[in-house]
């Protein structure tokens, strides 16, 4: 799970620690430059080593500081989160801020080591298990907070309790959207859960920011438009910003909110919806049990403490 050597335990009590998904490269890249100019201690959750290495070095470059390691996982398969949450316990004392960034976009449909449909299986269900693994960990942070990039996309969704993986009908707005309004909805239903602690949950739509996010990375699908629209795009820097803020900000007192440039902005009416973030939540339970009755048992387990 390591890109070295070196698993040794880590003395966290003087450093506060930062997990950012998908650092690889834009926002997530962003994002990890910025924890590491204010002093976090980095882990830059990746899938591809190689690339993974390539951002570590930058990362370093960027921000002059080199408080900060990669750690590989690959949030389309729960074996691969479950293993990297077991090592992460095994290393670290808490968690202080973890930024579920990683997302994909897939033009044609897809699907995860798991069977699960791509975006919902890597946008959503992936980080609902890390995220959930991470608890204990973020709960033992005097601070914790919980960042979960969304989109305005969100606002075209519906969770398709029906056909969830859309195997009768895809289509890559249905899809994304759906992936995106879940996004929100676990934020929600997160909050809820975290009343008694002091770990802040809330998610952000960064913008229309230029990412490689929906560019195909074997052939090179969608480059020519990413690169027409590029002049109208956030940095990826820009884009980070809110979900920084949201991490870092001392006096935040904000929690299962949607942020837009630092300020709370409008998100549809199901995505308000207690039910339907209850409901989410518990399905989301159930499509992991499905395919790992262990994980579900990790889950119980964790509440329970």
């Amino acid at each position: 799970m390591l890109s070295h050597d070196t698993a040794t335990s880590i003395d966290d009590s003087q450093t506060k620690t930062a997990l950012v998904t998908g650092a690889n490269s834009g926002m997530g890249l962003a994002t990890t430059v910025d924890l590491l100019k204010k002093d976090f201690y980095v882990i830059m959750l990746c899938r591809n080593e190689q690339r993974g290495k390539e951002a570590l070095q930058t990362a370093k470059q960027q921000s002059k500081r080199d408080h900060v390691e990669l750690m590989l996982c690959d949030l389309g398969s729960l074996e691969s989160i479950r293993g990297f949450a077991e090592q992460f316990h095994k290393r670290f004392s808490k968690l202080d801020v973890l930024i579920n960034n990683a997302g994909v976009v897939t033009t044609k449909r897809t699907t995860t080591a798991d069977g699960f449909e791509s975006m919902l299986g890597i946008n959503h269900l992936g980080h609902f298990l890390l995220t959930n693994l991470l608890l204990e960990k973020i709960k033992s942070s005097e601070q914790g907070r919980i960042v979960t990039v969304s989109s305005g996309a969100h606002k075209a969704g519906k969770i398709h309790f029906d056909d969830p993986h859309l195997e009768k009908n895809f289509s890559v707005i249905k899809g994304y959207a759906q992936s995106k309004l879940a996004n929100i909805l676990f934020t929600r239903q997160l909050d809820d859960l975290l009343k008694n602690t002091s770990v802040k949950a809330n998610c952000v739509h960064p913008g229309a920011v230029s990412t490689s996010l929906g560019i195909n990375r074997d052939t090179g699908f969608g480059k020519t438009i990413h690169s027409v629209l590029r002049p109208f795009f956030q940095t990826p820097a820009q884009g980070a910003d809110t979900a920084v803020y949201l991490a870092t900000f001392p006096d935040l007192t904000e929690s299962g909110e949607y942020f837009y440039k630092r300020k709370i902005a409008e998100r549809s009416e199901l995505s308000q919806d207690k039910t339907l973030a209850e409901n989410l939540w518990a399905w989301s339970e159930r499509e992991i049990a499905r395919v790992n009755k262990d994980l579900l048992k990790d889950l119980d387990e964790l509440k329970e403490s």
